[in-house]
């Protein structure tokens, strides 16, 4: 961190995130951001959750080689292997609370065999067709270089692998960004907090050999919506209409509305394809 960021963001990601555990009045959002201990129960719990239960019906139906783009505390990777894939978790961090020395333990205390890797997204030290999937838990807008980033997962996917990019961070123009930093609870702390336009997702995306098969706006699955769900959607809906409106019609209606919103910092997720 450089002189004039470590006066403007007095804290690490680490330092922030400890802090943020340590806030009585927080302890909802750790759980809920899976910061909390023993590490080991708050991977099973986003493992049997909704976030990833939604995640599991957008993977191909057989195991292979995956990769964890910006691992974080592992749990994602823990997720991947316990469903059977060939693991190796990626990230830059090497915190014993939220960076590879986490992940490291959770490997331990698990059993998984998860390959542990620092290093940056933008420079993936695998050979071209690596992997069957690259999956991706809040990371593309954290990138210094998105298209760097996107070319990179191209790279390392064999034709036909699938990327997935959950919970990526939406505003309209770069004009709306401040609004967002501005709401975030950690980024006054530590100052990484990012988002890009739609458009500039797509474009990395698309401009990389991925084909987009899917982009999720936040209220089109559980990835985006968790802790909260789908269903939960609905049954509020429902309530605050007050209208008898078949199911397929309200889906309908939420589904044009969720693509309309233009909340700072709204929540997308991006599913490709290598060609």
């Amino acid at each position: 961190m450089s002189e004039i960021a470590a006066k403007q963001f007095p804290m690490t990601w680490e330092e922030a995130v400890a802090w943020l555990r340590g806030q009585a009045d927080q302890q909802d959002l750790v759980r809920a951001c899976f910061f909390d201990d023993p590490l080991l129960e708050a991977a099973q719990r986003y493992h049997a959750g909704t976030e990833w239960q939604a995640v599991q019906k957008l993977l191909p139906p057989s195991s292979g080689y995956a990769l964890d783009l910006g691992a974080g505390r592992g749990i994602a990777s823990f997720a991947l292997a316990k469903d059977g894939w060939q693991v190796t978790a990626l990230e830059p961090d090497p915190s014993d609370l939220c960076g590879t020395g986490a992940i490291r333990t959770l490997v331990a205390q698990s059993g998984l065999p998860i390959k542990v890797v620092q290093e940056m997204g933008e420079n993936l030290p695998f050979a071209d067709a690596a992997f069957d999937v690259v999956h991706a838990r809040q990371i593309l807008h954290h990138a210094k270089n998105l298209r760097k980033l996107c070319v990179e997962v191209a790279r390392v996917l064999r034709p036909g692998g699938m990327f997935i990019a959950t919970r990526e961070h939406v505003v309209d123009s770069p004009a709306d960004l401040p609004a967002f930093l501005a709401a975030h609870p950690l980024h006054k702390l530590y100052g990484g907090e990012h988002a890009f336009m739609l458009e500039e997702y797509l474009g990395a995306i698309q401009q990389s050999g991925l084909r987009l098969l899917k982009a999720l706006s936040p209220w089109e699955s559980d990835i985006n919506l968790f802790p909260e769900t789908e269903e939960w959607l609905l049954l509020r809906a429902k309530k605050q209409l007050c209208l008898p409106l078949p199911a397929s019609l309200l889906n309908a209606l939420l589904r044009w509305k969720s693509r309309r919103l233009r909340t700072p910092g709204r929540l997308y997720t991006f599913v490709g394809e290598r060609t």
